[in-house]
């Protein structure tokens, strides 16, 4: 950083930054593809937490046209990296997936010989999945598998959802539009007709560029994690775009984020008194190998209670988890409760207030404010 930075650095100050960084202090966002497009790829294992996520980025916007975002396909949902579900811009899709597949499918090598799931069981499943959904058609999930068990492929034990995720992996099908919280089964080609190609070492280089845009401060090895990519191609991509990208030292590792990002160090980082309630598996928290940053080691179980891998909804104060929440009832007997990791003091009457405000504009996003 030059000579006339102002801000000092501490673990805050990059919470700070990344929620910046992330379109999370100030959506400026106009439309849901806008928002998934600059992001590159968001965690969507659970689809109502993505919706909010998508949601919180956006100017204005509620449940509805997020949804119709992806009942159009002007965002996708796949597994393009480490085996979990991600909203993405369509036209990005294939060539992450060029770029992460191969080596997502060998880690899950294993599995896949326990589930006894070979070459031929791919093809078999690929030829009766095309057949279903060709010319424009669609499938439920459960009439996917009930064309694989018609082909003689069992999807007992996880085997279906397995198959399902190698087919979308190699790009024959994707997941379209909603219904209810599931998606139908497309075939890849036919909902996402254009689509970009880059080269291998081209596609990691933006790749890594886009992270550091979008989740900045970040570290290589958050990026080797988040993409599951090599480290050395990850430092190759890296020294491609480094130009373009802002280095920051804290306690003696690398950072790397936007300028834009950077200039607020001089500016003054805002958000210190912004509180937001994020969904459970937002970016923020789940897009970096070390959320240590965010997220104090001693209250990592009261997000993930037995390490378990279902995040709970976060409370965000000045760039740091500071306890979770939860949606009890529905309609208008909705309300949102918070569940401060201080369980002595609890929430500030500042924090109080903003807490409810960001609740009222959840319940508004769902359609359920009174």
């Amino acid at each position: 950083m030059g000579a006339g930075t102002r801000t000092r650095i501490t673990r805050h100050v990059i919470g700070r930054l990344r929620l910046a960084a992330q379109g999370l202090l100030a959506p400026d966002f106009e439309s849901a593809p806008d928002a998934v497009r600059w992001m590159t790829a968001m965690q969507a294992q659970d689809i109502q937490a993505a919706l909010w996520a998508v949601g919180l980025r956006m100017r204005s916007s509620g449940v509805d046209a997020v949804r119709a975002a992806l009942d159009e396909g002007l965002i996708v949902r796949s597994w393009p990296m480490r085996g979990t579900l991600h909203l993405l811009a369509p036209e990005d899709l294939r060539w992450i997936l060029d770029i992460t597949a191969d080596r997502l499918l060998r880690g899950m090598g294993g599995r896949h010989r326990e589930l006894e799931i070979d070459a031929r069981d791919v093809e078999s499943s690929r030829e009766a999945a095309l057949e279903l959904v060709a010319g424009g058609g669609s499938a439920t999930r459960q009439g996917l598998f009930a064309a694989f068990e018609a082909a003689g492929q069992s999807t007992a034990g996880q085997r279906g959802i397995h198959l399902l995720g190698v087919l979308c992996q190699r790009a024959w099908l994707v997941q379209g539009p909603l219904v209810g919280n599931q998606q139908l089964i497309k075939a890849f080609d036919e909902w996402i007709p254009k689509s970009r190609e880059l080269d291998r070492a081209e596609g990691i280089a933006e790749l890594v560029l886009r992270y550091m845009l979008s989740h900045g401060p970040a570290t290589e090895r958050d990026f080797a994690w988040w993409s599951n990519t090599p480290v050395t191609e990850v430092r190759s991509g890296l020294a491609l775009v480094k130009d373009q990208l802002v280095e920051l030292e804290f306690e003696g590792t690398s950072y790397w984020m936007s300028p834009a990002t950077a200039a607020l160090l001089d500016d003054g980082v805002p958000g210190q008194r912004t509180l937001l309630a994020l969904p459970g598996l937002d970016e923020f928290l789940l897009g970096y190998t070390d959320r240590s940053l965010v997220l104090p080691p001693e209250h990592a179980q009261k997000v993930v209670p037995g390490g378990n891998g279902m995040f709970k909804k976060t409370i965000v104060s000045g760039g740091e988890v500071i306890g979770t929440w939860a949606r009890t009832g529905t309609g208008r007997t909705a309300a949102v409760v918070p569940e401060p990791f201080d369980t002595v003091n609890g929430l500030r009457p500042a924090a109080q207030k903003s807490f409810e405000l960001q609740a009222a504009r959840y319940l508004r996003f769902l359609g359920q404010a009174a």
